[in-house]
Formats: C-alpha cells, structure tokens, sequence
C-alpha cells in the first residue's frame, strides 16, 4: 500500500483486498479512473503511518495541514497589512483590509460577516486590489440594484463603467453590471456568452434551494467565470442543508456529494416517507472545514473597536413599480421650481431697497409658497409611503433571513398596517399612538423576550421614546421624519444600555422621490446631532427642506429678509391683537386631547405641544404670538368667524 500525488489529490495505491483502508480513512472512490482519492490533507495524514510514501508526499500533507489552520487564522483576522488602493476621503476598516486580503487570495471565497459589517465594500475592494480584474457581473436582490451602483460610485478607483439591468434592458457592454436574481432566466445566453473577469453574488443565501431557478441560473452563470466572490450575513440561514448550495458553487470537490454531506452534518436518516436531513450535526467540524478553505466570517462584537455604535444606511429602491408616483412627485417638482423662480426673481428685483413695502410683501409671498409647497410635499410622500411599503416589507423578509429580529417605524397609520400584514408570519406586534399603556408595554416586553416575536413595527413619534427595544440591533425606516431628533430618538430605542452590538440603521427610500432627496439631508443632520449631544435639536426649517428637493436654496437673503419682515408686524402689533391671538391657541387647546386621533377638532400631531405650551401661560409676548398667528391659520373651520376675521383679516 502507498499514497501518491496526483495533480492536487492524495491517490491510495493497493489492492482490492485492501480498499477498505482508504474508505474507512475517508478517501473518494472515483469510478472512471478506479482510484481512492482526497484532496484534504487531514484525510491523507490517518495514513501516514500506515502506507508507504515518499518524502514529497509527506511534506505535502504536512504543509497542507499548516495552510488550513493558517487559514482558518485568517477566517478570523480583524487587520492586515495590504494596500488596497482607496479613492480621496475614503478609508477601508482594518477588517475590511482583512476580508479584501482573503479574498483576493483565492480563486473563490464567501465573505460570511455578519450584517452591517461591510461586505460590499470588501468585494468592492477585492477588485481595485487586482488591476486584471476588468469586468465584473454582481447579481444581488432586486432592493438592493441601486445601492450596489451607487457603492461601486463610490469606491471604485479604476475608471469602470456601471450598468444596472432593469427588465429587458441588459447593459451587457459596461465594465460592471449589475442584475437582480429574478431576471436572469432572460438574459442567461448573454450573460454566459460574456467575458466577465469576477462573479459577486449578493446575499447568497437567495440560492440556498438547489431546485429553484435562481439556483440553476447562478450555477450556469458561475461555470463560465473563474474567478468568484459571494456575499452573505448567514453562511448557513436556518438549517445545514442550506448551506451545500452556495459551498458546491464554491469548492465542488470538497462538497462534491450532497447526500455524503447530509448524513453528515443535516443529522440525515431515514424515515416512513424518505430521508429526513432537516436536522444539524457535526457543525463544529463544519465551520472547521468552511474557514479552513474558503470562508471568512467576523461578528460585529469581533470588530466592535473599529465600528461606529450607529451605521446608518439608505436603501434605495428601484421606482419599478411606482414609476408613475415618482413621476408624479417629479412634475411637482418641476412646478414648484417655475413658482420659486418667479418668486424669487421678484424678491431680488426689490432687493436694492429691503425696507420697502413692496420688497418685505414679496418675501412674505415667497415665505407662504414655501409653506403650501411643504403641506402639498407631505401629502405627495403619504401616498408614495402607502405605495411603498410593500417593498419594504419584501427587504425586511431578506433581512429576516439573516438576523432573528428586525424594529421597524413608519409615520402613518395606514403605513403600519401594511407592514403588520406583509410581516405577519414573523408574528409582529405594533406600537402606534392609538394604543393604550398597557398595549405598548405588552408590545415591548414580548419583541423583548418572545423569540417568536421577530419584528415590531411601531410609529416614529409614538415608539420612539420611553421603550427599549435592544433585542434588535437593526433599525429600519420605512418613512422618514422631518424632525432629525425624532429619528435619533427612535433610532436610540435599540441603542441603549445592554445593547452589545453595533445598531444598523436603513432608511428605505425610492429612487428619485422626495424622500431619496430627503434621506441624505436628514442623515448628515443626525451626524451633527451625534457630534454635539449637547446642542439643542431642531426640526429641519421648511426652506431647508424645500431647498434639499429642489437641489438648490429658494432664497439665499430669507432669514435676514424674513426676520425683518417679523420685527415690522410685531411693532405694529397692538395689546388687543396679541390677546386674540392667545385666544385662539387657547380655543383649539381646549378641545385638544393631545392629537391621539384625526378627529378634525384642536391642533393636530406637529403643532400640539408647541401650541398647548403657549396657551397655558397667562400672557404671551409679541414673537410668541406671530408664531401662533402663522401655524393657527392653517384651523380656520374650527374658529368663530368674527376671531378669524380680527386675528387674520
């Protein structure tokens, strides 16, 4: 009996009467070409002492030994020393120079890290670490399309052009494509006809099911591109045999066989109706041999020192679907453009003279367009919002698939009743202003210690103080706040005392809509509010946010214009009309119960705490009445004619 080297495998040499020596070992029998054979070193090495084999053969079997627990080590690194070139600005965690480091040593890898980590950027880096890498195919979710071109945007430092295939349109001639799982089927001969230099699969697990389609298209795909990169937060999403997919895709020969693998590690054996290989076994050994050949996987409690406590993110979905709200909130755009235009050219013409009548009427008439063009703005979002959440709901189901539970908040009522609907199988529970103290305390405390509890959808105001959620450490909004604080406060529910992780924050948003707009205006004011924790919060200025969608400031003089347009009315304003004033905030106070409900009678959600604070004290100042003068005009049904008539003529 002797063990030879042939190519890259252990081949067993001897005689029948002898096979069962290699088998019982754990070598492969391999019927075309009548051998015992391993490519695992660990395997060749229980016969080292009991076969004949030259010297070469036993330096390879020890040195392929020292290669897996050396790479096992670097299945685990949290740093390395490479210089993965980066653009101006950017930087790369020292993790993430591990992970780029792994996988840009071998021919195919899984980046296994948990979410939030940064396994695109990885990727992302493995190709400016190697300059032959010219064309790239990623295929990724359909929510997650745009996000991919706008990373690759920003971290690529080759001059690489990006397409992202919608439908039948497969920009197949870019450098880098990028395709969603459910439309290859129809752009399979293209894709595999192709010279692509890289294959990244996103959120792997989308494949787990070798009968489905996906799996297939993936598979034909993967055979045509040597070089292989996939990506997922769960390496093995709910039970072992899940797993074998993507690790076949990977390393055919060391998961050459499914059912070998079954009995082995799925726990498989035989039942009344079949081979059940639904359980787990032997998973120890199993990580043991993924990190050992191609995986890489970190915690994020492994990287805790490099990453910030909060990473906030903005999913941006493809308008496929919605195309025609986003169209619909691009032509108002366009009118409000043409309005602030007009308006603002009139401004400017008076501007030589900012004391006059005529320029302090024209700033005020631009101040009221902003503030109907904000109203007819948040109207235009719910119905985008509505519209909306079922894709939402579709990206928290691949969430699901990767972390045990998900805090989800929305603005409107009819918003969360959607997502309770789309997510009902993940047993929700909600916590909207509508319910009862004890409600929300029995909401909280069963997201808290229910594991069938996997997701709480509550509404940005109502669950966004006073609870603590931090069975999650993934926060997802599927609306946003004008209010910067509001968000944080929400966002602060999962990130608090006794929460390990760091909290991952996704606002999810439709490309070109207003809220894309919104979304990066809001986060960066958040950076601000999480860099001086002691300044005070406040909500965006209605300008602010008008000008965020219109990609420009309506007017670059208003503060100045507008303060001295305020100091005119306030020192004209008499005694008498201050007190009618204050009786106005006070008549919608006293049939205020706080806006719990949309019953048209008081102030509604946004004005109630500032409007009840004012009406309680015995006397208001001037400026504190022409704030109220402006935000009640809005209620001019629910006042006496004759008091409206005085306050607003």
């Amino acid at each position: 009996m002797k063990l030879v080297i042939k190519n890259t495998s252990f081949i067993f040499i001897g005689s029948f009467d002898e096979r069962n020596v290699p088998k019982t070992a754990g070598f492969r029998w391999d019927s075309k070409a009548k051998d015992w054979w391993t490519a695992d070193p660990r395997i060749a090495a229980r016969l080292m002492d009991v076969v004949e084999m030259t010297d070469n053969v036993r330096a390879a079997i020890v040195g392929g030994i020292d290669e897996k627990v050396e790479t096992a080590e670097l299945s685990r690194a949290v740093d390395a020393e490479i210089d993965t070139p980066c653009n101006p600005g950017m930087e790369y965690y020292g993790f993430q120079k591990a992970g780029i480091k792994f996988a840009s040593s071998r021919a195919a890898s899984l980046i296994g890290d948990e979410m939030g980590i940064g396994k695109t950027i990885q990727a992302i880096g493995v190709v400016n670490d190697n300059v032959d890498i010219k064309r790239v195919l990623i295929i990724c979710p359909a929510s997650i399309r745009i996000n991919w071109e706008k990373e690759l945007t920003k971290w690529l430092v080759r001059p690489m052009t990006i397409g992202v295939a919608v439908g039948n349109d497969l920009p197949i001639d870019r450098d880098v494509v990028v395709i969603n799982y459910d439309i290859l089927k129809r752009h399979a001969e293209a894709l595999t006809a192709a010279n692509f230099d890289m294959l990244i699969v996103d959120e792997s697990h989308y494949i787990k099911n070798m009968k489905t389609q996906r799996y297939t298209m993936v598979q034909k795909i993967s055979e045509k591109i040597s070089r292989k990169v996939f990506l997922t937060g769960t390496p093995i999403p709910n039970r072992p045999k899940e797993g074998f997919a993507v690790f076949q895709l990977i390393d055919p020969i060391t998961f050459a066989n499914y059912w070998r693998y079954a009995y082995k590690f799925c726990a498989a054996k035989k039942g009344h109706f079949g081979v059940d290989d639904n359980g787990a076994s032997n998973l120890n050994e199993l990580q043991t041999i993924l990190r050992e050949s191609f995986m890489i996987r970190r915690l994020k409690k492994d990287v805790l020192t490099e990453l910030p406590t909060k990473t906030r993110q903005v999913i941006t979905l493809p308008e496929n679907g919605l195309s025609k709200l986003v169209g619909a909130e691009q032509k108002k755009i366009k009118e409000w453009e043409a309005a602030f235009k007009k308006a603002q050219c009139k401004v400017s013409a008076l501007s030589a003279n900012k004391d006059s009548d005529e320029y302090l009427k024209a700033v005020r008439a631009l101040d009221s367009l902003i503030r109907i063009a904000f109203q007819e703005m948040s109207q235009v979002r719910r119905e985008t919002s509505t519209a909306k959440a079922p894709y939402v709901v579709e990206h928290v189901r691949g969430l699901l698939e990767e972390i045990p539970k998900v805090v989800v908040f929305a603005h409107h009522h009819a918003v969360v009743d959607q997502l309770m609907e789309g997510l009902a199988d993940f047993n929700p529970v909600r916590l909207t202003g509508q319910d009862g103290i004890n409600k929300k305390q029995a909401a909280v405390e069963s997201f808290q210690n229910d594991d069938s509890v996997r997701v709480f959808v509550g509404s940005i105001q109502a669950a966004g103080v006073g609870i603590t959620l931090t069975a999650s450490s993934t926060v997802v909004f599927s609306e946003l706040d004008w209010v910067p604080a509001n968000m944080s406060q929400a966002e602060d529910r999962c990130h608090r005392i006794g929460q390990d992780d760091n909290v991952l924050i996704q606002h999810v948003v439709v490309d070109g809509s207003i809220d894309a707009k919104m979304a990066a205006l809001l986060v960066a004011k958040q950076r601000v509010i999480d860099a001086a924790l002691d300044n005070e919060l406040e909500p965006l200025d209605e300008s602010e946010i008008i000008s965020a969608i219109l990609g420009a400031k309506v007017i670059a003089e208003k503060a100045v214009a507008k303060r001295k347009a305020d100091e005119v009315v306030t020192a004209d304003m008499t005694d008498d009309e201050v007190a009618d004033i204050h009786l106005v905030a006070q008549m919608l106070a006293g049939v205020c119960d706080g806006a719990h409900a949309i019953d048209g009678a008081g102030f509604n959600r946004m004005d109630t705490g500032f409007g009840k604070s004012l009406a309680i004290l015995p006397t208001i100042t001037k400026r504190q009445a022409l704030a109220l003068r402006k935000m009640c005009q809005k209620y001019v049904r629910q006042l006496p004619a004759d008091l409206y008539e005085r306050v607003y003529g």
